[in-house]
């Protein structure tokens, strides 16, 4: 059942953005209750601090709201979920060019190949939500 981690990220952060990434497709919703610490540490296969550190940043990040006594949950403020929405989009897609542009593909290029990528999927039938 473990997660594998990659990269030079670390782990705490990179089980952050997991996270928010199930929020962003809906797959939690706000409101939600997300799991205990101990919960959450048994999941990934990390240290119960590692767990911990995850929740810390994301009420810092004003995405996670911790109630005393009944645990922590997604916040309920749409503003900062759109934030985070827009936030991941952003950095996904600089990301996609960062590595384009390395590639020596033109930014002309870059959003010609992404125009013909899309128009594939919908005529495909596929969904670009998958």
């Amino acid at each position: 059942m473990g997660e594998k981690f990659i990269g030079t990220a670390p782990i705490y952060y990179q089980i952050v953005e997991r996270i928010c990434s199930e929020i962003v497709r809906g797959g939690r919703k706000p409101g939600d209750k997300l799991p205990s610490v101990r919960e959450l540490a048994v999941r990934y296969e990390v240290n119960p601090n590692t767990a911990k550190r995850v929740y810390m940043e994301m009420e810092r990040m004003g995405i996670a709201e911790v109630r005393r006594g009944l645990g922590t949950f997604v916040t309920e403020d749409e503003k900062r979920l759109a934030e985070l929405r827009e936030r991941l989009q952003r950095e996904k897609v600089e990301t996609f060019i960062r590595e384009m542009e390395r590639m020596g593909f033109s930014p002309e290029e870059i959003s010609e190949g992404l125009n013909r990528a899309l128009q594939r999927r919908k005529t495909e039938g596929g969904t670009t939500n998958e």
